[in-house]
């Protein structure tokens, strides 16, 4: 199959591509195979062949082919809760809402009903690829990597260990750390044996430092390094969770992740609103990720992401929708205001003083840099091929309409104007491998076969 259509794709944090009326091959294997643009020799050629072979798709004007959108951190089991009590300090939120929710998902068919919903919801906005926390019930999460194989998302899932009485009600933890350690042992195990195509991959998930006792920090760390899998977690993400961890062990939590072998290039660390320059370096000397989750943050985070300054470090840095501690499935909500709140830690928030000695300066993030976040620094931060419209990449796609438009706009405007007039009803398709996952109509395209 060739698609002929406009396409916008960041190579870097400073650099978007744009291409018109290109023609992208999408071969067997999920990726793309060439793209052949205007100005090449053999476009004509190109075209003509897959016109004769009723290959071609030609995107409808005014539609556009973006990168599948990577959603960094998830709570999937948080689904029914979003939106509620975003009034609440952290600790209070989880403990009177959030555990009782996910204790729930020990119901099957609760767990598949709101798992079905969320997947179809994260496709439907564009995002191809999903990383999840899961509950602590294997069969729930099963049922979730179930379910995302079906609707055809990449995902990378983990059960979730949490067994430390202090900080855990009675009715929702790992019994002990030998328990947590088998539950995870036998969830990967299972996600890799029914998952050979590697759609849905299995991830180590220690919730949080303060949920895990320390035997079970260090088990999770020395299966981390058996395995060589994936390891979510959060990271420094308020000041209760970042001064808990001080108290307990005199370390930050990057340090501790560290001595528990759960700081390394595997790593995808969620919010670190709280980081200390030290905890900076160190994260991008171990080669870790981080999930930027800028709506969730506003409420929990208790500082504003520098989301620019390490940008300019070179770490790695996607974003996350942290749903339900963000109220949007939407990464573009979350794009949006990942720009919002780096203008806002520019200029400061407290007119009374003194402008020059307002905010951070250089500070803000671009709508580009908005984008790679969202797209290649989501795969970058899972170490997928993905992210990106280039030879050899997944074939991981979202095609679509423009807002209308009352004026000409140069590439660069188009893409904030996509990026930022944007409703869910305005994505047309969504790819996955190459393979058609969604579309609500059939107008986005001139012909297809």
């Amino acid at each position: 199959m060739t698609l002929k259509t406009s396409y916008f794709s960041a190579n870097s944090p400073n650099h978007v591509e744009f291409h018109e009326q290109s023609l992208i091959e999408l071969i067997e294997n999920g990726q793309i195979g060439q793209i052949i643009h205007q100005s090449d020799p053999d476009y004509q050629k190109t075209l003509t062949a897959a016109q004769t072979t009723d290959q071609l798709i030609t995107i409808a004007p005014g539609h556009y082919l973006l990168p599948g959108f990577i959603d960094l951190h998830n709570h999937a089991p948080q689904w029914p809760q979003v939106g509620i009590a975003l009034d609440r300090p952290l600790n209070d939120w989880l403990n009177h809402y959030t555990f009782p929710l996910e204790a729930r998902f020990a119901d099957l068919d609760y767990a598949t009903a709101v798992y079905r919903d969320l997947v179809h919801t994260l496709l439907t906005n564009g995002t191809t690829s999903a990383l999840y926390f899961g509950s602590i019930h294997n069969n729930a999460n099963l049922k979730l990597a179930e379910i995302c194989a079906q609707l055809g998302q990449r995902a990378f899932i983990g059960t979730v260990v949490m067994d430390n009485p202090e900080q855990t009600p009675a009715n929702y933890r790992d019994v002990n750390s030998a328990t947590a350690l088998s539950k995870t042992r036998t969830f990967i195990q299972a996600i890799q044996n029914q998952h050979h195509d590697q759609l849905v991959q299995p991830v180590i998930t220690p919730r949080f430092i303060p949920s895990c006792q320390t035997e079970t920090l260090t088990q999770l760390g020395r299966l981390a390094q058996e395995t060589q899998l994936r390891v979510q977690t959060h990271c420094s993400e308020s000041t209760w969770e970042h001064q808990y961890v001080l108290d307990r062990f005199g370390q930050t939590d990057s340090v501790v992740l560290q001595q528990f072998g759960l700081l390394n290039q595997h790593a995808v660390l969620a919010h670190a609103t709280q980081l200390t320059t030290a905890d900076q370096q160190l994260i991008k000397t171990e080669q870790a990720a981080i999930a930027h989750c800028p709506l969730s943050n506003a409420y929990f985070g208790n500082g504003v992401f520098p989301t620019k300054q390490l940008l300019d470090q070179q770490l790695k840095i996607g974003l996350g929708t942290d749903i339900a501690g963000g109220y949007s499935p939407s990464l573009y909500t979350n794009l949006q205001t990942a720009v919002t709140a780096s203008q806002m830690r520019q200029d400061g928030v407290d007119a009374r003083l003194p402008a020059d000695s307002r905010g951070v300066a250089d500070s803000r993030i671009t709508t580009e840099e908005a984008f790679y976040l969202a797209t290649a620094g989501g795969a970058a931060s899972l170490a997928i091929n993905a992210g990106q419209i280039k030879l050899g990449m997944l074939a991981d796609f979202q095609i679509v309409q423009a807002a209308p438009q009352f004026t000409t706009l140069t590439p660069a405007d188009q893409l904030t104007h996509l990026l930022f007039n944007h409703t869910a009803q305005q994505i047309k398709a969504v790819y996955v491998n190459g393979q058609l996952v969604h579309q609500k109509e059939q107008n986005w395209y001139d012909n297809a076969q």
